[in-house]
């Protein structure tokens, strides 16, 4: 059979990304992806992370949900029945800042109806970019009818589960002291608190004159707060002040005068050892009020500024106060030295400003009555990987106190109660319908407590995680479709990253499990962070944001998704670099002429006997399969992405097709039918079974191949099996390897091509004898001998040498 006989089924001869397009547009017409709710399969449900439309993702964010979009694509070619939503998260402060720092406005000066107006029209612009760039990734989600956070629909159900939990019991209104952002003008909770970098911040050292006489030397970086002193503690371990123990300090400044009590928050080491305890300076402030019984004497207010108690410096900024109070200290010569000390600040999770700690009336979710059965339900799910359980396990031990979720803000799902005018008495609707108690008619007729006919709505909002914490209910059906929930509520997945374990993560499971009593997910994949190529974190303030669309247009989704699988494992930290999408682009260019190489080789049933070089890459086939499959169930593709780049581009190309060339050829006539038959069955199965266990990873290419050669799609195929094949010719590779390896050395050492005859003597180990004719005419060797090499010959390795021709 002659060599211009063959013809590849493949026409395009490079990989081009504009093909992904062609792809995107059948697969949309196909239904490839479509849930099918009455299917035997077993059936599995993703939490999609519904990503904040408030800003663009940066080309981490862009990998993360490649990755997850992998997972989903690996559990249905396993044979699973996949739900894989997608969802636009449009509630709550990201959204409000955001709009705020981009129209320039703020919140409470424009009225409550246009400034929805406005943030609903910003969503919209965001939102079509971002699902541009999910369809460009060639994610395989329901993005025909996704969801968003901010429709009736959703925030009817987040409504519904306040209501069934407020009836039980599990939430009430309290007034506490609250972490409280001056700039967001609301409550955050715990788990949205931040604290800065390490910044250059001021140790005041202040002397406090003794009610019996002397003074005492107290360190603070909090001296606005002296007028809301309301004790000095030290150690009970420091002797430096155990007789002080029931003595009275003056406050400087405002001369009243306050308890000293010995208590182990102080620390001996920081400042003097002598501590004040204001309201409030810190979260350790609030706990001492608590435990010692102190009145609280509130000096800054909710827009940030010191109040009437703090005397003249009553209208200043806390900096401002800040500032003057230190002067005035020096003034009175009360102040012995300033200390310049790195300190960490509490600081809102989004508008990144210092928080302040102050009273204020909120609704409140009971979660610490809940902490250990919360636990139980952790220990319920699998983790991949298995050390991202530990941060959560500690953030849980952490919680101290209810989560407040309230929110006095707009743009969020609202409280839906209605107050009666008489009595004040919360009257709230039944479920089932969104409300907006603000604006709405109240759909009540008479108060429940006193009978009255006339109410006024609640004005504040829900914590956008009330939201959030429901995303794996509502995919599900939870209250809307109970055949759907009760098939897959128990096969939850939820992808996220470790940035949010403390906040949607713990904040599902406490409202998954109050809610139904069970564990929300049967699996938990915690990824790490994005980060630019120097290994910092992408943020618009540090003008290190890289966006993806550029680089998707530039080399394609399956380069990008193939960089985001190999970058690093699961759960580790990944860096963007632009040099590594060009080596992805490299490999798939590398495996688009393999594919086109062996589809102008007819696809043939197994023959009767394998040729030994056959063999061996089928072996070698299967140590590719197990490591993919390990990775796979992992939910990782590390390990997977980079085997597949090696054994296609070391081993497959380069010693095995190579080796195979002249056979599937067989343009002289050399080989039989049957050998001829065995390259060409085991270039194929190779081929599939490599499309089939990168297809999760890169789906474009696969699929394209696979569209040309087999026809179909590589998307409908079950992920591959061992191969019934003798495992222990992996045991040759080495020599193979070394084999082929030494000879392209001596070529090029000789100034030959690699398909020049070699002439004189090759003396290798034996265990290449089994390969040896396919390797003979890949090289096309003179001879090959197995005897002891003559001391004249060149030593090319451990196990081959070469003896040039004398003639």
């Amino acid at each position: 059979m002659g060599e211009r006989t063959f013809k590849p089924r493949i026409t395009e001869s490079r990989w081009n990304a504009e093909l992904e397009l062609k792809l995107i547009d059948v697969w949309r017409s196909e239904g490839l992806y479509k849930f099918d709710p009455n299917t035997d399969k077993p059936a599995i449900a993703i939490d999609t992370p519904p990503p904040y439309a408030s800003a663009r993702w940066h080309v981490g964010g862009a990998a993360h949900y490649a990755q997850i979009d992998m997972v989903a694509r690996y559990f249905r070619m396993k044979g699973y029945e996949v739900l894989f939503p997608f969802g636009v998260d449009r509630n709550g402060l990201p959204v409000e800042v955001q709009v705020e720092r981009t129209y320039g406005i703020r919140y409470w000066e424009v009225g409550r109806e246009e400034f929805e107006r406005i943030c609903r029209e910003y969503l919209d612009e965001v939102e079509k970019q971002l699902i541009w760039v999910v369809r460009r990734l060639g994610m395989s989600c329901d993005l025909e009818s996704y969801y968003r956070t901010d429709s009736p629909e959703y925030r009817s159900l987040t409504q519904e589960t306040f209501i069934e939990l407020w009836f039980r019991g599990l939430i009430y209104e309290a007034e506490y002291p609250v972490n409280w952002c001056p700039v967001c003008r609301t409550t955050i909770a715990d788990a949205e608190v931040e604290y800065s970098d390490e910044t250059d911040t001021d140790l005041v050292y202040m002397k406090f004159r003794l009610e019996d006489g002397g003074y005492i030397v107290v360190a603070s970086t909090r001296p606005e707060l002296l007028c809301s002193c309301a004790a000095i503690i030290f150690n009970p371990g420091d002797d430096r002040y155990k007789g002080l123990e029931g003595s009275k300090a003056i406050v400087p400044i405002y001369g009243y005068r306050v308890p000293i009590i010995a208590h182990p928050a102080a620390k001996t080491e920081f400042g003097s050892g002598l501590v004040m305890v204001c309201s409030y300076g810190d979260q350790v402030d609030v706990r001492l009020f608590r435990e010692l019984g102190l009145k609280p004497r509130i000096a800054i207010d909710p827009d940030g500024r010191m109040n009437s108690n703090a005397g003249v410096y009553e209208g200043f900024t806390v900096e401002e106060a800040r500032m003057k109070v230190i002067e005035d200290l020096k003034a009175e010569g009360v102040i012995e030295r300033i200390e310049r000390i790195k300190h960490r600040v509490p600081v809102c999770w989004r508008s990144k400003n210092p928080i302040e700690f102050i009273h204020m009336r909120e609704f409140y979710l009971k979660q610490v009555d809940f902490l250990d059965e919360v636990s139980k339900m952790v220990d319920c799910m699998k983790f991949y990987p298995d050390s991202a359980k530990q941060r959560l396990t500690d953030w849980i031990k952490g919680v101290k106190t209810d989560w407040p979720i309230s929110r006095r803000r707009f743009y969020g799902t609202e409280i839906p109660i209605w107050y009666c005018r008489r009595c004040g008495g919360a009257n709230l609707p039944r479920p089932g319908k969104y409300y907006k108690p603000w604006r709405d008619t109240p759909p009540i007729d008479r108060c429940v407590y006193c009978g009255s006919t006339e109410f006024v709505g609640e004005e504040r909002t829900l914590d956008t995680w009330m939201d959030s914490s429901i995303s794996p209910l509502y995919i599900a059906g939870y209250k809307r479709d109970p055949k759907l929930y009760e098939r897959l509520s128990d096969s939850i997945l939820r992808p996220q990253g470790y940035d949010i374990i403390r906040t949607w993560l713990y904040y599902t499971i406490l409202r998954v499990y109050e809610l139904t009593g069970k564990p929300a997910f049967r699996y938990v994949r915690i990824s790490g962070m994005g980060l630019d190529e120097r290994g910092e974190a992408m943020h618009k303030s540090k003008g290190n944001v890289v966006y993806p669309e550029p680089f998707l247009e530039k080399y394609g989704a399956d380069a990008f998704r193939f960089w985001a699988a190999s970058e690093a494992r699961l759960g580790s930290d990944y860096r963007f670099s632009e040099s590594k999408l060009e080596s992805a682009r490299l490999f798939l260019t590398k495996l688009w002429n393999i594919a086109r190489f062996i589809s102008q080789f007819p696809v043939v049933d197994k023959p009767s006997k394998l040729k030994p070089m056959d063999e061996w890459i089928l072996a070698e086939t299967n140590r590719l399969i197990e490591v993919c499959v390990k990775d796979y169930e992992e939910l990782d593709f590390f390990d997977a992405s980079n085997s597949i780049r090696h054994f296609v581009w070391s081993v497959l190309a380069d010693h095995y097709i190579e080796a195979v060339k002249p056979r599937a050829y067989n343009s002289d006539g050399t080989f039989s039918g049957e050998e001829q038959t065995s390259a060409w069955y085991t270039l194929h199965k190779v081929l599939a079974i490599v499309l089939k266990l990168l297809a999760p990873i890169c789906p474009f290419i696969t699929d394209a191949a696979w569209r040309s050669i087999y026809g179909g799609t590589v998307h409908r195929e079950r992920i591959p099996e061992a191969i019934p094949v003798d495992d222990r010719l992996r045991e040759y590779t080495e020599y193979i390897l070394e084999f082929n390896s030494g000879l392209w050395k001596i070529k090029k050492k000789m100034g030959i091509s690699l398909n020049t005859p070699l002439k004189g003597v090759v003396y290798a180990s034996d265990r290449i004898k089994p390969f040896l004719e396919d390797l003979r005419r890949m090289h096309r060797i003179e001879e090959v001998s197995f005897d002891k090499p003559p001391t004249e010959a060149e030593r090319i390795s451990d196990n081959l040498y070469y003896l040039a021709s004398s003639r």
